[in-house]
Parts: structure tokens; sequence; C-alpha cells
């Protein structure tokens, strides 16, 4: 039985990081720009297909092919940035739209770069940890939990220590101010986007090799990650966080002693009930911050 909570564990870690990721990335882009980007599941799914084009077709080294969908989906968001939420940056319904709409051409092109069947390619290594007989953490699954902890601590300086960050924290607290003392809207809202949309793309680039890639996976990424953020706290990234590890070990342990299908209750019975004993969720404000 221990031996069993201690691999429920493990997989409850390995969940947790890729959905923080991808969680923290999304508060970032509505904390600082105020949009509810529908197509952040999409880029979690672009990332995966940046490793499967560069790693299984092309035989790219796996961590460079990781590195390239951390680059080209950070790019995809600085696209989205520019040519969708700038122009719509004072109708927040009308970028929710404008990306609902980009969410369909993701899905598009990658149906017709790689077809609508799900693409499994091997992980970099096949190299397991072994605690026991049946307590087992595969090297592939390391490598997200470490990505996760690096990733998110780098983001905590850059956001605590630097001159950019205090200036994302400004623009997200009140805009109005901000530009006041100078900072650039523009320019915030660039990095913003750039860096959640790279928080995306390399949890997606990370866990191709462990999941089934299409081109409609980001569907239960985006719907996990609202839950997330709404248990947390809407534009909370401490919030997005503790949010990600509660929501991800007691899934991982419904899965485990019971089903998928009661596990998906439980998660949003998870999110009624912290919405009914605290509506701004656990870490949350009655104010965007």
């Amino acid at each position: 039985m221990l031996e069993l909570l201690a691999q429920t564990a493990l997989n409850a870690t390995y969940a947790a990081s890729y959905i923080s990721l991808v969680a923290v990335g999304l508060v970032l882009i509505f904390g600082v720009m105020g949009v509810v980007n529908f197509a952040h599941g999409e880029l979690f799914m672009a990332g995966a297909y940046t490793v499967v084009a560069l790693y299984a077709k092309m035989n790219v080294p796996f961590l460079a092919a990781v590195a390239g969908g951390l680059i080209f989906v950070g790019l995809l968001g600085l696209l989205m940035e520019r040519a969708l939420f700038r122009p719509l940056r004072d109708n927040p319904l009308g970028g929710l739209v404008a990306s609902i709409g980009f969410l369909l051409i993701l899905q598009s092109a990658a149906s017709m770069g790689f077809g609508v069947r799900m693409e499994h390619i091997p992980p970099a290594t096949q190299q397991v940890f072994s605690f026991s007989d049946r307590v087992h953490l595969p090297l592939a699954r390391l490598y997200v939990i470490v990505a996760a902890i690096v990733l998110l601590s780098a983001l905590w300086y850059f956001l605590k220590r630097t001159r950019f960050g205090w200036a994302l924290r400004a623009s997200a607290q009140d805009p109005e101010a901000a530009a006041l003392q100078g900072i650039s809207i523009n320019q915030t809202a660039r990095i913003a986007m750039f860096i959640g949309a790279a928080l995306a793309g390399v949890a997606g680039a990370l866990t191709a090799p462990l999941v089934s890639v299409n081109p409609y996976m980001g569907h239960s990424v985006i719907i996990t990650a609202f839950i997330v953020i709404i248990v947390g706290g809407v534009g909370s990234l401490e919030g997005a966080i503790v949010a990600s590890v509660a929501y991800a070990f007691i899934y991982t342990v419904v899965t485990t002693f019971w089903d998928g299908v009661l596990a998906d209750i439980v998660g949003l019975m998870l999110m009624l009930l912290v919405l009914i004993v605290k509506p701004t969720g656990l870490f949350g404000s009655a104010d965007r911050a």
C-alpha cells in the first residue's frame, strides 16, 4: 500500500509540473493584458508538435527540440499579441473571440500538417529510476518536474528582482498608472505574451513523448488550466501553482483508486466548493492583479 501511495505521489508531481506551467502562463497573460486566451491549450499542442517535427521526424536531439518548441510557441504568442490582442485591447470580449478563432486556425494547421491521427513518439531516454519493485520514475517524467521547478523559479526571480518584472507587475496592478510612470504597455504585453506562450509550449514539448499527440489535445489541458486558475484565484500566480499541485494530487489519487471519469467530477466539485466558500479563489482578490 505504501508503495502504491509513493507511486501515486510521483505521478501527481509529474502532472502538477506541466499543469502549473500551462496555468501560470495563462494567468500571466490575463494579469498583464486582461485577455482570456482560449487558444492557450493549442499553444501546448503546438509545443508538442514542434517536438514531433524536430525530434521524431528530423532526428534533432530531444532537449534541442524542446528548446525549439519554447522559442516557436513564444513567437506564436508574439504574433497573437500583435495581430489579435493589441488591436482589441479595449475590447476584452473581442480578444476572447479572436483567441477562439486562432484556436481553430492552429487545430486546422496541425491537422493539415500532421493529420488527425495520434502521434506516439519514443521518449528521449528509456532510463527509469526504480525505488522498489512498484515505485518507478521514468527519466522523461523527471525532465518535466525539473523543468517546471527551474522555469517557475526563474519566472519568480524575473518578476520580483528585475526591472522588466517590476514593470509587468505594475502593468498588471494598474495599467494607467504604469503608463503614466513611463512604462510601455505594448512592451509589457509582448513580454507577458511571449513568456506565457513559451511556458505552455515547453510544457507540451516536454510531455510529447509521454502522451498521444493530436490536434485536439489542447481541449483537456485548457479545461484543467481554467479549473486550476479559478481554484487558485484569477490573476494569482502563487494560487495557480498551489491549485495545480492540489488538483493534480486529487485527480491522480481518484484515478488510481477509482477511475478517470470520477476524477473529472471530483475536480469540478472542488472548483464549485471553492467558489461557494471563497468566490475569488484561494489566493484571489476582488480586484484583478
